[in-house]
């Protein structure tokens, strides 16, 4: 029966979020009510079950997700994006351009959400296409790819950290592990498959091409742009590696948590690409207060996710599962994938898709210990890029952009999706086979 009752309510998540076009917190509230009361749960039960869920989530994670939001916010408006990839484009050259476009948009996924990030790269890719006289998809596919695998892989985005934080994984080895990952994932399905793609010439919408791009003379020096967006990256990775053989400290104990992490790289932020750049500290906080509006609806997905958790861990589901899923003769990090991918096709969001794995998945990695958590954060992210079409606004998102058919999205941007999702579970278990 708890097998029957968590297929009808993934099934119908599904048909409320894909079809009926139901805002997706909504959707995972009446969820979690449905599931609770058909388990035999008391009404009390059921409510005290949502708001454990959402608390014990959304406590840490608003930090690193807001502070996170921010830091892309100040990185995009200033110009820090565009001096980076202007600067990897010309040590690059053309013949290697789209190892520096992949480099770029790796840079820039860090601190910027998926969408945010499209947005703000998209007129560079079109920029360096034009002077470099190269087709747009070369140079595109590898930077979006690198965009891509940042948002399924790597803290602070919502997912991973999100992730992380119900596995009671460490953050920086996700990090260390997701960069290792991300390496060769990045490499295969954004240079060298962008090779493949020159027969693609799309005529571009000129209205697309109005996003705002600063004059060199306005830009913030390589130097700062590169140290301000990978600041969050270079505290989590000394933190990670040093603190084991560092002396109990109050201050290392400090730095190492990673919602200090994101808060100290914002106020760096703040004076290095707003304050020492001439503008107000009301100008600066106010691109703050917007960054952090953009990233509420995020939360609020975290958020239902986290609650369906718990009413299926209240409700006994969990452990249910737990036992049944370990009966079957498959790792448990290929269960992981399977699931986010499986729910990531018939839902679209990755958000979404990883968040919901993980109460299926939870209670398997809890009986089997000798199961790395970071690792396992890593193959439902990569999981939850698996195969994005109709669904997906990212889809829809590249395929307005770059004005290509649907064909050619598929064939293009799925299969890129595709393999990075793919390849991530392979760096998954080539790292687990070593650790």
């Amino acid at each position: 029966m708890p097998l029957l009752l968590t297929f009808l309510a993934i099934v119908l998540l599904i048909i409320l979020i894909a079809y009926v076009r139901l805002d997706t917190f909504l959707a995972f509230l009446i969820i979690c009510i449905g599931l609770g009361l058909a388990s035999g749960m008391e009404v009390t039960a059921v409510g005290q079950a949502i708001r454990k869920g959402i608390g014990d989530t959304l406590g840490d994670l608003v930090l690193i997700v807001g502070f996170g939001a921010m830091l892309g916010k100040l990185v995009a408006e200033s110009g820090a994006a565009q001096r980076i990839t202007d600067a990897l484009v010309l040590v690059f050259g053309t013949k290697n351009l789209p190892w520096g476009m992949a480099l770029a948009g790796f840079v820039i996924g860090i601190p910027l959400f998926y969408n945010a990030g499209f947005v703000i790269v998209f007129p560079l890719i079109v920029a360096v296409s034009v002077s470099a006289r190269v087709p747009i998809l070369t140079v595109g596919i590898p930077m979006l790819s690198a965009l891509s695998v940042a948002h399924g892989y790597l803290p602070p985005h919502p997912s991973p950290a999100a992730i992380a934080g119900r596995f009671n994984a460490d953050l920086g080895k996700v990090l260390l592990y997701g960069i290792a990952i991300a390496i060769p994932a990045i490499a295969i399905a954004g240079p060298i498959f962008g090779r493949t793609l020159r027969q693609y010439s799309p005529t571009l919408d000129p209205d697309l091409l109005s996003v705002k791009k600063l004059p060199a003379d306005q830009l913030p020096s390589l130097g700062i742009s590169m140290f301000t967006a990978l600041l969050p990256v270079i505290l989590l990775a000394i933190t990670t590696i040093f603190k084991p053989y560092l002396p109990p400290n109050p201050v290392i104990q400090l730095i190492s948590e990673p919602y200090f992490g994101m808060f100290l790289s914002v106020l760096v932020a703040m004076y290095t690409l707003g304050l020492a750049r001439g503008q107000s500290m009301k100008m600066v906080t106010k691109q703050l207060e917007e960054a952090f509006k953009g990233c509420s609806p995020i939360l609020l997905v975290v958020a239902g996710a986290s609650a369906l958790k718990e009413i299926m861990q209240s409700a006994g589901i969990s452990t249910f599962l737990g036992q049944q899923l370990q009966q079957l003769p498959v790792s448990p990090l290929v269960l992981g994938w399977a699931m986010a991918g499986l729910i990531r096709i018939c839902v679209g969001s990755a958000t979404v898709a990883g968040l919901t794995a993980v109460g299926i998945i939870a209670p398997l990695l809890a009986a089997r210990p000798e199961v790395s958590p970071e690792l396992m954060v890593l193959s439902i992210g990569a999981g939850s890029l698996m195969c994005s079409h109709f669904n997906d606004g990212g889809f829809w998102l590249y395929k307005e952009y770059f004005n290509l058919s649907i064909k050619d999205t598929l064939k293009t941007w799925t299969v890129m999706e595709t393999m990075v999702s793919i390849i991530g579970l392979v760096g998954v278990l080539i790292i687990n086979a070593f650790i």
